[in-house]
């Protein structure tokens, strides 16, 4: 007689497990420089900034051209908000900056390195001032205060 209740259900139905197995795409990667920010017209001094610097972030070696279009909207809603008072364009601004590591939380999120970590980590000795014993000496237990 077998066993009661429902059969077992099927491994690859079961939660957790990928449905789709087939691999995900592979593009070749075209870095782009940034562009400048279009000339016909007036740019808040806090944008050009803000410009210049995603131009300087480390972020951008690895920006392509629909990278730095979608960052010239993002612009767009900065400068609107400066030059304008559009506050309301500043949470879309931050989600949109979000996307590309803007704050460290950002990073941590997209789990992002920086190159330098491995290396500041192999000049860290393993552990610091030698081994534990050498560190904290002999340890002695103190007397319990029932035996007083």
């Amino acid at each position: 007689m077998a066993g009661r209740g429902f059969a077992p259900k099927d491994p690859a139905r079961k939660a957790g497990h990928s449905k789709d197995a087939s691999p995900t795409s592979t593009i070749r990667f075209v870095g782009a420089p940034q562009p400048p920010l279009p000339a016909d017209m007036e740019w808040h001094a806090r944008t050009q900034d803000w410009w210049a610097m995603w131009g300087r972030s480390p972020q951008s070696e690895v920006f392509m051209e629909s990278d730095w279009d979608f960052l010239m909207d993002t612009a767009l809603m900065h400068n609107a908000m400066w030059e304008r008072g559009a506050w309301t364009l500043a949470a879309e601004v931050r989600l949109r900056v979000a996307k590309y590591g803007a704050t460290p939380e950002d990073r941590a999120r997209l789990r992002m390195h920086f190159a330098d970590a491995d290396e500041k980590d192999a000049k860290r000795p393993a552990t610091p001032g030698g081994t534990a014993r050498e560190r904290m000496g002999v340890l002695k237990a103190l007397p319990s205060a029932s035996s007083e």
